[in-house]
């Protein structure tokens, strides 16, 4: 009697312990999933940190450094200007950063003008010649869909500027009957792209493969050394907006 309670005790451990294990256990593409939430809820909250905390005691120590000018002797109001100066291009620094992590343009501006915004700040100062196609009208995308396209192309001018020195960039965006489509292409010094690129070094890549494949489209990469860059990101419409979504909006 004694062994059957304890062949029985076994049994209910060992079911306990396969039953917790199963209800802990994700697919790899829920757990990608799930990163990618968390990995945006604290973009979010760093910028709301960066624009609400450090970017009011900045403006406070920039009106209070513009008050301190006002009365400083005349031999030492240089200084100050220069004080205040710095603190007006940190407080510019922080509102970009703040803009990068959480564009919150996107839902009041849409992906269209939210991208141009983007291209037009991060390449201002830069060489490269950057044209942004969309002739139709991009109403009705859903937010995961136009966050991932913003992040995706965010990560390939930040590769491109990086690493491959071009001269031009065209970003595409079209709405198609299947679904979203983004076309990124540059003409810099190109690469080998990586059959697995998260376990060959290449995040980003593996960033925008993970993004993609979170909302069920595709990604392809062309590209070779010397020879410049092309990614092309399809996102397909949710079935129960297809029929709405995808049906074309010419701009006249």
């Amino acid at each position: 009697m004694i062994l059957l309670l304890n062949f029985a005790t076994l049994v209910v451990v060992g079911l306990y312990q396969w039953c917790s294990r199963k209800a802990i256990k994700f697919q790899p593409q829920e757990l990608a999933d799930r990163l990618l939430q968390v990995q945006e809820n604290e973009r979010h909250r760093l910028s709301r940190e960066l624009h609400d905390d450090i970017g009011q005691l900045l403006t406070a120590a920039k009106l209070q450094g513009e008050w301190l000018q006002r009365r400083l002797p005349q031999d030492l109001q240089n200084h100050c200007s220069v004080l205040c100066n710095t603190l007006n291009e940190t407080l510019a620094k922080v509102r970009d950063v703040s803009a990068i992590l959480n564009p919150r343009q996107l839902a009041s501006l849409g992906l269209e003008a939210s991208l141009r915004a983007h291209l037009l700040k991060t390449l201002e100062n830069t060489q490269v010649c950057w044209s942004l196609e969309c002739q139709q009208r991009l109403t009705g995308i859903p937010e995961e869909m136009a966050v991932a396209a913003f992040r995706i192309t965010q990560e390939a001018v930040t590769n491109m500027l990086r690493h491959a020195q071009a001269h031009n960039l065209l970003v595409r965006l079209q709405r198609l009957p299947e679904g979203l489509s983004l076309m990124i292409c540059d003409d810099g010094l190109g690469f080998s792209p990586a059959t697995d690129p998260g376990r060959e070094g290449q995040r980003g890549m593996a960033g925008m493969s993970e993004r993609i494949d979170q909302l069920g489209g595709t990604l392809s990469v062309s590209s070779q050394p010397g020879k410049g860059t092309r990614i092309d990101a399809l996102f397909p419409w949710a079935p129960r907006a297809l029929k709405r979504a995808s049906s074309p909006k010419v701009l006249e």
